[in-house]
């Protein structure tokens, strides 16, 4: 009987220090929750004054917002200039379409992305491309018409021929894709048109043939189709093929120098007295 009033008691008593512990644990949370509730409340308030914290003096088109828009939205072509025009001439719109808090303030940091002087307005240049890359189909181009030379121009005193890039570029490709320019109807004069979203990486002009003494300028009275076969569907920098830039070890039935200079159309006889056309010096080094 003793032994059962003992149990009793330590049972009440342990209740009695769970429900203590209970409450208090109770408290802290409550206490804990109102101070974070506060302490956010506080930086909110703060924010609010400094700004939402994000970083307005960099303009990024990966940014999820910015990558939604379409680019006639900021980029309108009222012209052909080659150089294109940066957006908010007109009362900085569109921008301020979702940026109206921030161009109210002229100290705001978003005033740096297109100004050097916020006081005096001056612009800064139309940036290079960095962040877009470039495509370009080939064979879409030569279906509707185009040839090598339409877009490719001599080059290094006629050894190479040129590809374009940079804003020059927009000279050739907008005598086709001028402003509202249309085709099969969907508009061709937007920027994504030939660009999209990526790091860019030029297509180089120089290249292994011309390492080895090759000259577009001395092989006129061949067409550009009988040393380059354009390929659909293939990446940018394979679509069109190349012959090898080699001779003697040239692989078996590929197309390379020796499908002209075979001895019959180029070379001539056996007697070595043509090697100069190509080589020079005792080590018979490839001329250019």
């Amino acid at each position: 009987m003793l032994a059962r009033m003992t149990m009793r008691r330590m049972t009440r008593l342990q209740l009695a220090v769970i429900g203590a512990v209970i409450v208090v644990t109770a408290g802290y949370v409550l206490q804990s929750r109102a101070t974070t509730a506060a302490a956010t409340t506080e930086a909110d308030q703060q924010q609010s004054q400094a700004g939402d914290g994000l970083d307005y003096s960099k303009f990024l088109h990966s940014n999820t917002n910015h990558a939604r828009l379409p680019c006639l939205l900021c980029h309108r072509r009222e012209s052909d200039s080659p150089r294109p025009e940066l957006p908010g001439k007109a009362g900085h719109t569109p921008c301020t379409g979702c940026h109206a808090q921030q161009f109210a303030n002229s100290n705001s940091p978003i005033c740096t992305v297109c100004h050097t002087d916020v006081k005096s307005g001056a612009l800064k240049p139309f940036p290079r491309l960095k962040s877009f890359s470039m495509k370009f189909d080939h064979s879409l181009h030569t279906r509707q018409g185009a040839n090598c030379a339409t877009c490719h121009r001599p080059a290094r005193g006629g050894v190479a021929l040129s590809i374009p890039a940079g804003f020059n570029a927009h000279v050739t490709c907008y005598r086709c894709h001028t402003s509202r320019a249309q085709a099969e109807g969907r508009d061709i004069s937007s920027c994504q048109t030939c660009h999209q979203l990526g790091g860019y990486r030029r297509t180089p002009e120089f290249a292994q043939s011309f390492r080895v003494g090759f000259n577009h300028a001395k092989h006129q009275k061949l067409t550009c189709n009988e040393c380059h076969q354009v390929r659909a569907g293939m990446p940018q920098q394979r679509q069109v093929t190349s012959p090898q830039p080699l001779n003697h070890h040239a692989a078996p039935n590929a197309r390379s120098c020796m499908t002209c200079h075979n001895g019959k159309r180029a070379f001539g006889g056996d007697d070595f007295s043509v090697c100069t056309r190509c080589h020079s010096g005792t080590t018979w080094r490839f001329s250019k």
